[in-house]
């Protein structure tokens, strides 16, 4: 099992910047594939970017495609997302989590894979 705790968020003016980061407990970090996720007021849980068990692959939304960028240090059992470019349209709750299952098209971007979860951070940019 493991246990996930974001920060980083906050207010920001559009075309600002922030990166998140993601702890995690236990000794198995790099075993899991782990994923950034948002959800914004009245809508539905929305993946973001998700990376591979060593980082050697990534995989993002096409809204956030150039804007964001997901790393992880599997040293520090911590992952990032780097959040430039940012929009009114990104203001969410932030939540990362880690999926034990494995690296397929399908499977990565899809919230019920995901088997951990964060309590989320907000960001908010304002126009």
């Amino acid at each position: 099992q493991v246990q996930l705790a974001e920060s980083g968020g906050g207010l920001v003016q559009a075309g600002g910047s922030l990166r998140l980061s993601c702890a995690a407990s236990g000794r198995t970090f790099s075993s899991y594939v782990m994923g950034w996720f948002r959800q914004a007021p009245g809508k539905e849980r929305e993946f973001v970017a998700a990376i591979s068990w060593s980082g050697g692959s990534t995989y993002y939304a096409d809204s956030v495609k150039g804007r964001f960028t997901i790393s992880r240090d599997n040293a520090k059992n911590t992952v990032y997302l780097q959040m430039n470019s940012l929009k009114p349209e990104d203001t969410a709750l932030y939540y990362c989590a880690a999926d034990r299952g494995g690296w397929s098209a399908g499977r990565r971007s899809a919230v019920n894979e995901y088997d951990y979860w964060g309590q989320g951070t907000q960001v908010t940019v304002s126009s």
